[in-house]
């Protein structure tokens, strides 16, 4: 039989990212580690770097031992609500990043011209003596 428990999205949980407000998300489930951020093995920036996204992965990563993994079900609050999509994704870009690759081939070149001269360079005299050898 289902536990009734709290539903909380991504991104609500995603607001609490403070040291006197700080939640994860892991495995589905929604913590509330507010109060034991100074506990924390790792420490407090371990905790909330892992906010505002699934910290799945990172929890595993880090072998947690059962011990721990049995502490923190003190902490949880509620579960994730899987059927939002308000889940934030994180998006990287440049307002300066060249769209097409000519452009950013030509780009390229201007910022790294030594290694084309190099090239051109060493072909030359790679060059010159082979036809004196000759």
């Amino acid at each position: 039989m289902p536990t009734l428990t709290k539903l909380y999205t991504m991104q609500e949980a995603s607001q609490h990212n403070t040291k006197d407000n700080c939640w994860v998300v892991i495995d589905g489930k929604v913590y509330d580690v507010s109060t034991y951020l100074d506990d924390h093995p790792g420490g407090d920036d371990v905790l909330l770097d892992a906010t505002g996204r699934d910290a799945t992965e990172d929890f595993e990563d880090a072998g947690h031992s059962k011990t721990a993994r049995e502490e923190m079900e003190a902490f949880c609050i509620g579960e994730l609500d899987t059927t939002s999509l308000d889940i934030p994704e994180l998006e990287i870009f440049s307002k300066n990043q060249p769209t097409d690759y000519p452009k950013k081939l030509v780009d390229l070149t201007k910022r790294y011209w030594a290694v084309p001269a190099a090239v051109v360079g060493i072909s030359v005299v790679v060059a010159v003596l082979h036809l004196r050898k000759k």
